[in-house]
Parts: structure tokens; C-alpha cells; sequence
């Protein structure tokens, strides 16, 4: 888990021996393998975490801190779709996006709303569909191909709904048909039998759940359309794992994603709170 700048260590594209300071790896060419003794820690990281069972921690502690933060408005008696509703107090302090917020100049939104959650059953469901898409992205694409594809997809769907003024959402369902629209781009690369039904039943999979958006009420059907298109662009442009290993490149993609999520969260406490 150290940085490594001396000795040998594989090499993050091909996986063959070579030496952390060499200027390139004398069996495939890439330059740096040892990306100045970073690649061993990001490789580390990125194969050990499991980063579906982080997103789940992340979106279950938020949606308790953010009724913790207004609880009499959260045990308020509402409708079966909106019990235990975080106020909009809450969601605006912890990140919630939309036109409303992106307007104020809080742009970290686009990111921290990913995590947080409007009710009990939208915090259920959004859970359960990423448990049940997020492994399976990440046996097609690798780890933290994983992280990339389902960051870029939630920003992807908040910038489109933000751009097309709705004032205030949340939730990872972005970032979930993001999941479904790499999952097509999977199937589209990969081709063959196998690719052709992987494209249709997640295809299938993602039609219906747009649909079914039109339906009720309060749900972001911008956010679904631009989280899809940014998901499949990512899976087309990212390379597939059984096709060529993650690279140190993917790693600080995945890296970044996570650091810039982590400061946004850090930005909108102290904007709430540092008044």
C-alpha cells in the first residue's frame, strides 16, 4: 500500500516485470510504469475496494445524517412515497442540485447529490438497482472503470436536468442508468451472441424504467436520459477488462472522481455551515 519509487514491480499495462523508475516498460513501451510509485498503491486500492458496497455505505450514512440534521420535518406524516423526507433544508445543505443551487454557483452539486436520497423507498430502490448493476459493471469494465462510469454518468445526468431548469433533485439514478448504458455499450463492443443479448436486456431494462419515469411523479426523467447517454459514451470510450487490464490512467480517473466527490461534500458543509 506505499509508494514505491525503487526495485521492481509489475507493470500496470501488461503486467510484466520491470522497475518502478524506469522511464518505460521494455515489454510493452508504456511510459512510466511506475507512474513515479503511485501505480502499486492505486492498484492496490482500486482491486481490494469494493466500491458497490462503499456507494451503498455512503448513500445509507447521508440519508440518516440528513434526517438527523431536520428531524421533526423528517417524521412529518406524508404520503407512502415521501416517508421519512429529508427536508429541502437538509438536502441543500448536504448537495442537492438543480438549477436552484447550480445557480447560487454550487457546482460541487453535480456530485454530491449522487448520494443523497428524497424518501425511504427512493433511497431502497436506487440501493438495490446499484447492488444488483454495479457488479456486473464491474466485471465487464474492472473496478475503477466502475468508479468513472458511474461518477461521469450522475454528473452527466444533473447537468443535463440542471441546463433544462429543474430546480431541485437528488439521487443516484443518474448514475444507475448511467450503469444500464454501459452495460449496452458492453454488449455493442463486445458483440457476438453473448453481446447482442447483454445489449438487448439492459437495453430492454433501461426503456422501461424510462418509461415507467413519465408515470410518477417527482421523478427526474432529465437526469435518466443524461446519466444513460453519459454511461454508454464512458462504456464505448473506456476499454473493456477482458480486453486490455486497467492501467495506472484508469486508476487516477477513479481516483479523482472519488477526491473531487469527497471535496464536494467538503464544500457544501461549509457553505451551510461556515456562515
Amino acid at each position: 500500500m506505499f509508494r514505491k519509487t525503487t526495485g521492481s514491480i509489475l507493470c500496470p499495462s501488461c503486467g510484466r516485470l520491470t522497475h518502478a523508475s524506469a522511464p518505460v516498460c521494455l515489454v510493452c513501451g508504456r511510459r512510466n510504469p511506475g507512474m513515479w510509485g503511485f501505480a502499486g498503491p492505486l492498484r492496490q486500492i482500486f482491486r481490494t475496494w469494493n466500491f458497490t458496497n462503499a456507494v451503498t455505505l455512503a448513500c445509507v450514512v447521508l440519508y440518516v445524517a440528513t434526517l438527523v440534521f431536520d428531524p421533526l420535518s423528517a417524521l412529518r406524516p406524508r404520503g407512502i412515497f415521501d416517508v421519512f423526507a429529508p427536508s429541502n433544508r437538509a438536502l441543500w445543505a448536504f448537495g442537492a442540485s438543480g438549477s436552484i443551487p447550480w445557480q447560487a454557483g454550487h457546482w460541487w452539486t453535480v456530485l454530491t447529490a449522487i448520494y443523497l436520497h428524497g424518501g425511504l423507498l427512493h433511497i431502497l430502490f436506487n440501493v438495490l438497482w446499484i447492488r444488483q448493476l454495479g457488479p456486473k459493471v464491474e466485471d465487464y469494465y474492472g473496478p475503477a472503470r466502475l468508479v468513472v462510469i458511474f461518477t461521469v454518468s450522475g454528473v452527466a445526468g444533473f447537468v443535463a436536468s440542471n441546463a433544462l431548469d429543474v430546480p431541485f433533485t437528488v439521487g443516484a439514478s443518474g448514475s444507475i442508468f448511467g450503469l444500464l448504458g454501459a452495460l449496452v455499450a458492453y454488449g455493442r463492443k463486445r458483440g457476438g451472441a453473448f453481446g447482442r443479448f447483454e445489449l438487448q436486456q439492459y437495453g430492454q431494462w433501461a426503456l422501461v424504467l424510462f418509461i415507467a419515469g413519465f408515470f410518477m411523479s417527482g421523478v427526474n426523467n432529465f437526469a435518466h436520459a443524461g446519466g444513460f447517454a453519459g454511461g454508454f459514451l464512458t462504456g464505448l470510450v473506456l476499454s473493456l477488462a477482458e480486453r486490455r487490464a486497467e492501467t495506472t490512467v484508469d486508476w487516477l480517473l477513479a481516483g479523482a472522481a472519488v477526491v473531487l466527490t469527497v471535496l464536494g461534500f467538503a464544500l457544501a458543509l461549509f457553505a451551510a455551515f461556515a456562515r
